[in-house]
């Protein structure tokens, strides 16, 4: 039997190559061997302040965009959260399983948290919400970043606490953390992770940037003054982050890149580097927009919520019966 994957992305701004790179790109590449569910999580986006036009814009584009890199709805069911509303249903069964310590314990809440005069109750019970979205598929593997790692963590003790306590009717979920490509970082701070929030517009490649503005950000890209094209995360995490890029848009060993551009200098480095980035992303940006305002892409979002909803409402059903919750029919 063919085991499923889930995986959810925030529509919380147009997603960057780092993105693509840890996430996007192996997407495409499951699809073929696994039952794949692919989530825009809305609501997730809305633990913290949202302009509604601009999210309503951002979940389209990145429904667009999941389609424009490959992602087939043949193969994978892509769909919208909030179109499925077991996930919210779910979601609240699940935070009357966890503890407010344990929530309390999250590095991302204590992060975006800190220095704030109030924060939303939604940022503290996103991780329940997040196993909801996941344990409603019977997922078998969840592939994330490093930095999610800790919400997995809670899902796998918040699906055995339930199966201990109601009934054994969840799938335990592995995390799957790709070693290549997990951690793209900022071009302009190199020890920190590129991130589609961050302010520094420099910083970031979105998968939307003009060929221009890719060129100019790359080559604006924090190095060093070694002058040396090599691979060295502690002392040289610029120009690695750079090769790294460069590597797994290619195919090519970072050896084979570090041997290519021996004795160059970065000028000519981050001018190839730019277009090898550029040739990955215009196809990707043509096929973006000849989606982005079809019916063909309303089409596939409302067969993508049709199928979800009915494989979370199974599951739904299960949880309710567990915890006793509802009338027991004859």
């Amino acid at each position: 039997m063919m085991q499923t994957i889930f995986s959810g992305i925030q529509p919380s701004g147009t997603i960057t190559l780092g993105n693509y790179i840890g996430a996007m790109k192996q997407f495409v590449e499951l699809q073929h061997n696994y039952q794949c569910y692919f989530c825009i999580v809305d609501q997730h986006a809305i633990t913290t302040p949202q302009d509604k036009t601009v999210l309503r814009k951002n979940i389209k584009s990145l429904a667009a965009l999941y389609l424009a890199v490959g992602i087939d709805p043949n193969k994978a069911t892509l769909f919208i959260q909030s179109e499925v509303p077991a996930h919210a249903q779910a979601g609240w069964m699940m935070q009357c399983v966890a503890y407010i310590g344990e929530l309390e314990r999250m590095t991302q809440f204590k992060d975006k948290s800190a220095g704030k005069e109030a924060v939303t109750a939604g940022l503290l019970t996103y991780p329940p919400l997040m196993a909801a979205d996941i344990l409603l598929y019977n997922t078998d593997l969840v592939p994330v970043g490093d930095d999610q790692k800790q919400h997995l963590e809670l899902t796998r003790d918040l699906a055995e606490r339930f199966n201990k306590k109601y009934n054994d009717i969840f799938t335990i979920p592995e995390v799957s953390i790709s070693e290549v490509g997990a951690r793209i970082m900022s071009l302009q701070e190199p020890t920190k992770k590129m991130s589609k929030s961050d302010p520094n517009q420099k910083a970031m490649i979105t998968m939307l940037d003009d060929p221009k503005l890719i060129e100019k950000k790359i080559k604006s890209a924090v190095t060093d003054s070694e002058g040396m094209v090599k691979f060295d995360k502690e002392n040289k995490p610029g120009v690695s982050n750079l090769l790294s890029i460069y590597s797994i848009l290619t195919g090519r060993t970072v050896d084979d890149l570090e041997a290519q551009y021996a004795g160059k200098g970065y000028g000519e480095f981050k001018s190839d580097l730019a277009e090898v980035v550029v040739n990955t992303i215009e196809p990707i940006q043509a096929k973006y927009y000849d989606l982005i305002d079809s019916s063909e892409l309303d089409r596939i979002l409302d067969e993508g919520a049709e199928k979800a909803n009915k494989v979370a409402f199974k599951m739904l059903k299960k949880m309710e019966n567990a915890m006793g919750l509802g009338r027991k029919r004859k």
